[in-house]
């Protein structure tokens, strides 16, 4: 049989998926694939008492819902079932104890993971805060941003079972003595890459961070004692003004997107087995709440598959889906080769967790006709995530059963007595990051909704890009006669439908509203609705434009508290530097050089450096730096020659839009022979002196400098595309490419 795939999906089976030779060829195609999965995971009916034609039975049942793509399950069991490595859970968290042995066990711990394609989450709670006393060698702590940046290096170095790269969820709880480090450890933005960063709240700081409580200090607690940390340099007890700790991390959340929140306290309210412990962190992109060495099978629902086509849900057939998503899901728990045996131990052997989450939100929408931005569709949210929970759970008891409650069901929540608590799964649901699945599946990104329309695909081998359309929206601009090539251009030049076109008629305008149209207030109520019927957590990007304030993201943190989310992770369009491509994909025509006009207006500096004095001049176009003129010492020497070549360089970058800031991030900090520096400012080098004469000029104009609107990060994988930030992580719809 042939699957129905589009060019991207299709694409993206082939460099992630497929199984390869040692040379790169291909030798299985899509179908080959979901026949291994299948065959894989239904073989473990066996060890309960099935006989082959049963096998054979649930075998073709787990074929026929991914063939269809009415459900998949994540990348790792895909990429994994039937192989050698055959570890098919997505989502890991390891504990960090505070001893040498402790963090080094979970720094190889997580090499192991990350090697077959899982990601790890880590608390540094635990870890004594730096300059605090180490007893064994008489010396001082390095606190836990040091061991951090081990653990990223590490992941830099693992390659995720050839297919993924690492990524990690990095936490530390809000009354840390080193927390205001940790808020503020990823300004650089080439340094902690493979992380994302959350401080851990509690209902407490919240309530002192909002006013609520008139007292808004806290006392920080070194965690070497469980007492208040004393200053090493005052002597004075740490405290925290929670209102001060509450504004800087939304600065940082609002200058580079990190950290988000942990809500710890709705999480734990929800922990099925408190008798076990208690919650820390999550998985990296924050839907999984999981004790340590705790591990999680995921898979996803395609809503948009389950709309009758007559303004209703299907809600027999995403019956049936749901129930043999779960029962492939609690077998893949079996199935999987736990690299750690204490994973086991808590996975299989322990709590069995499953989350069963969604894909295609947006989509199932727009076919029942319905805005993103509508009471109406948090009612159908509220219908849908309620329904599939439910049913969810449901599935769940009767592999109870059928096969037996969880091993720690005794200590759960659920050893209540009634026949509809004995559940086969501590947990079932879970709304995760669907980056790579929902492009093999054709669907819109979880309960997201979409970024953008169209994106252009590039030929590499030289021919015409041609653009890659929302297939929705194209089949009701064929459907309803507004279809024109003119206007796909168009919007696959600004990846949405121009507010001005006259052609689109307004109800479709609301119904394909994108990420940056909707306010962010609707992207909370989805998330919060979805919450309120899914055990562990939701994966969602709050999308805001690049003209948001610090207020609207402290707004929408404290609105994600009230409403009952478990985390929020926010991003601000454009407050990532590196690479950046303007929004749509008309990438290549906004790489070209802006034209200069004949007069600029700008101002000089000079600055002494290790060779002489030097003049940067900088002229600004509309209010940002345009062009940069550098001058050193005598014409015809090589130190004048590399200067000027630097200035070109520069200048040619500003033109093509890419941030000040980012220009200044990799000439800031260049050492000559003189590594101390010279002159009162130390001046390390030339281009080191060029930074900081940007630098200046930053702080001079309060951040102009560094506007660029609608900028992307380029994918690293493709080179061409543009990342967008959804669920939680960044995504390439170019090419298939995703951090999660």
């Amino acid at each position: 049989m042939e699957l129905e795939l589009t060019e991207n999906a299709r694409i993206t089976y082939e460099k992630r998926y497929l199984k390869k030779g040692a040379g790169g060829e291909i030798l299985e195609g899509p179908v080959d694939l979901l026949r291994r999965v299948a065959a894989n995971i239904a073989a473990i009916e066996r060890s309960y008492g099935r006989d082959e034609a049963e096998i054979k039975r649930v075998e073709e049942d787990f074929f026929q819902v991914m063939a269809a793509a009415y459900f998949l399950p994540n990348s790792p069991t895909l990429m994994n079932a039937g192989r050698e490595l055959q570890q098919l859970s997505a989502c890991f968290v390891l504990p960090v104890e505070d001893s040498m042995e402790g963090i080094f066990t979970s720094l190889k711990h997580m090499a192991l993971v990350q090697k077959t394609g899982g990601g790890t989450g880590f608390a540094f709670d635990r870890l004594r805060p730096a300059g605090d006393r180490v007893r064994t060698t008489n010396g001082v702590a390095s606190g836990p941003l040091s061991f951090l940046k081990i653990f990223d290096a590490a992941t830099e170095a693992v390659k995720q079972g050839g297919t993924r790269r690492g990524a990690n969820m990095g936490s530390l709880c809000y009354d840390h003595p080193d927390i205001l480090n940790f808020i503020c450890c990823k300004e650089k933005e080439d340094e902690i890459t493979n992380f994302n960063l959350s401080v851990t709240v509690s209902d407490e700081f919240m309530r002192k961070a909002t006013g609520a409580d008139p007292d808004p200090y806290y006392t920080l607690v070194n965690p070497r004692t469980g007492k208040p940390h004393i200053d090493p340099e005052t002597g004075a007890t740490g405290r925290l003004h929670a209102g001060e700790v509450f504004d800087l991390i939304v600065e940082k959340a609002w200058e580079k997107g990190d950290p988000g929140i942990i809500f710890i306290d709705q999480m734990n309210r929800s922990n099925p087995t408190p008798g076990i412990g208690n919650y820390e962190t999550t998985n990296p992109c924050g839907e999984q709440p999981l004790l340590p060495y705790e591990a999680c099978c995921l898979g996803s629902l395609n809503l948009g598959k389950f709309s009758t086509g007559e303004g209703g849900v299907d809600w027999g057939g995403l019956r049936r889906v749901i129930r043999t998503a779960v029962r492939f899901l609690d077998n893949a728990i079996d199935c999987s080769d736990y690299v750690i045996e204490e994973i086991a131990r808590m996975h299989k052997d322990g709590n069995r967790k499953i989350g069963l989450g969604v894909m295609g939100w947006h989509d199932l929408l727009v076919r029942l006709g319905l805005p993103y931005d509508s009471e109406a569709a948090l009612e159908v949210a509220e219908k849908v995530s309620r329904f599939i929970n439910e049913e969810a759970k449901a599935c769940s008891v009767e592999l109870a059963t059928e096969r037996g409650v969880f091993p720690n069901f005794e200590r759960s929540i659920y050893n209540t007595g009634r026949p509809e608590d004995r559940v086969r799964n501590a947990t079932r649901t879970t709304i995760a990051p669907t980056g790579t699945i929902s492009i093999l599946a054709g669907a819109s990104s979880g309960i997201e909704p979409y970024f953008g329309l169209a994106f252009l695909r590039k030929n590499i081998l030289g021919g015409v890009d041609l653009p890659e359309v929302n297939p929705l929206f194209l089949e009701m601009a064929e459907k309803e006669g507004f279809y024109s090539e003119g206007l796909i251009q168009e919007i696959a030049r600004s990846g949405r439908i121009p507010p001005e076109e006259k052609t689109v008629p307004d109800r479709i305008k609301k119904l394909f509203k994108t990420a940056l149209e909707i306010e962010p207030r609707w992207h909370i109520r989805h998330q919060a609705v979805f919450q309120k019927h899914t055990d562990n957590a939701v994966s969602k990007t709050i999308n805001l434009s690049r003209g948001a304030t610090p207020e609207d993201i402290k707004n929408a943190y404290i609105l994600a508290w009230e409403k009952g989310c478990k985390g929020i992770t926010v991003y601000r369009d454009g407050s990532r530097e590196m690479q950046v491509l303007n929004v749509g994909v008309g990438e290549e025509e906004s790489l070209k050089p802006s034209s200069r006009p004949a007069t600029l207006t700008g101002h000089t500096t000079r600055i002494q450096t290790p060779l002489g004095n030097l003049f940067v001049t900088v002229n600004s176009a509309d209010g940002k730096p345009f062009e940069l003129f550098a001058q050193i010492g005598k014409a015809g020497s090589d130190v004048v020659a590399f200067t000027e070549a630097i200035a070109r360089l520069i200048s040619l970058a500003l033109r093509c839009g890419v941030g000040v800031k980012e220009i200044i991030a990799q000439l800031e900090g260049i050492g000559g022979y003189r590594s101390v520096g010279f002159g009162p400012n130390r001046i390390m080098s030339v281009p080191d002196a060029i930074g900081r004469a940007l630098a200046g000029l930053v702080r001079e104009k309060s951040g102009e400098g560094t506007d660029h609107y609608n900028s992307r990060e380029i994918c690293p994988e493709c080179g061409t595309g543009a990342l967008i930030r959804v669920e939680g992580c960044a995504k390439c719809e170019a090419c298939g490419y995703s951090e999660c």
